[in-house]
């Protein structure tokens, strides 16, 4: 015998409860499911990155609290399916709002940014179970490229065949999608564009997560103070531009660490050391419009949001040779 809800008119207070109740259990499943691939993809990239595990660790300890990430990055190849849309898809399907572009002409790349869903379950736990992080994804204009970078993109790529259709289990996984290259692919690579080689034996990984300085609790929630404790614990950070990466309004503020490094066997046999991942600070300061609201009633919205070219270019170097063979200061 099929049951049907009782007349909206009639029963109004026993059908909202329960179509709300539907509604939650509906979102809270696929959240659940949502969290535990970026849990992965963490755990891929905590792994094979001992710096940003050393240093969430150490912040964690130094705050007695949560840790909330500002935002996911991501490269990828802008070629035969396999650029921004590959992983952006993923998170278009659970509730992403695509945001802004970003260009970046020397460096032939760009690049688009998420928002996470409004109506998020999760708020007040710490990293993956605390507030969704935005996300960055980043591609090489392959077209752009030396015809003898694009044959060797286009090589590898083609090899993957429709596993761009899987990006994000090959990120949650940290699987390349195509076989390893030769050294010498990778030098190549390496002598026009830095990027390409990085994504062509990183893959889909996680290429850096975000600690949002403002949601600490402690003194380290001023970037500045922050920056101080990771170089006096004995860490690296990005020089590029300065260690603090300052918007022109003067209300985002960002460093990074240098990227670790990690063996690295390539298809021919040789064995080198290659750039892994590292992980970034950002402050965003209240909008000029909020100042007036007292601390403890300032949210996420009130605060500067997006990313900001200059910014961003000076990061994207953080994997670069140059900052991983300099001194620490």
């Amino acid at each position: 015998m099929a049951f049907a809800l009782p007349l909206l008119a009639d029963n109004y207070s026993l059908v909202v409860p329960l179509l709300a109740r539907l509604m939650y259990e509906r979102i809270s499943g696929a959240e659940s499911f949502f969290r535990s691939v970026l849990a992965s993809m963490e755990t891929v990239y905590l792994n094979r990155n001992p710096t940003a595990k050393a240093i969430l660790e150490l912040v964690h300890s130094a705050e007695h609290g949560r840790i909330c990430y500002d935002h996911f990055a991501f490269r990828t190849f802008g070629v035969n399916g396999y650029g921004i849309d590959s992983l952006a898809s993923f998170f278009l399907d659970f509730g992403y709002t695509l945001r802004d572009e970003l260009r970046f002409p020397a460096k032939k790349l760009k690049a688009l940014w998420f928002s996470p869903p409004k109506n998020a379950i999760t708020e007040d736990g710490s990293g993956i179970s605390g507030p969704l992080p935005r996300v960055f994804i980043s591609e090489l204009l392959v077209d752009q490229m030396s015809p003898e970078a694009q044959r060797i993109i286009t090589k590898y790529t083609g090899l993957s065949g429709t596993a761009n259709k899987h990006a994000a289990l090959a990120s949650a996984l940290g699987s390349l999608t195509w076989e390893k290259p030769l050294y010498s692919e990778f030098q190549q690579l390496a002598r026009e564009s830095e990027y390409a080689a990085w994504t062509l034996v990183n893959g889909y990984a996680l290429n850096h997560v975000t600690i949002s300085a403002h949601q600490l609790k402690s003194h380290l929630r001023n970037i500045k103070s922050l920056d101080q404790f990771i170089e006096e614990n004995g860490f690296k950070l990005n020089s590029e531009g300065g260690i603090l990466k300052v918007s022109p309004d003067g209300l985002l503020l960002q460093s990074s660490t240098v990227a670790d490094s990690t063996s690295f066997t390539f298809s021919d046999g040789t064995t080198e050391s290659v750039p892994c991942s590292y992980i970034e600070f950002a402050e965003r300061l209240v909008l000029p419009q909020f100042n007036n609201l007292p601390e403890k009633e300032v949210k996420e919205h009130h605060r500067r949001d997006g990313f900001e070219v200059g910014n961003a270019d000076k990061i994207f170097e953080s994997t670069y040779k140059e900052q991983l063979t300099r001194k620490a200061a």
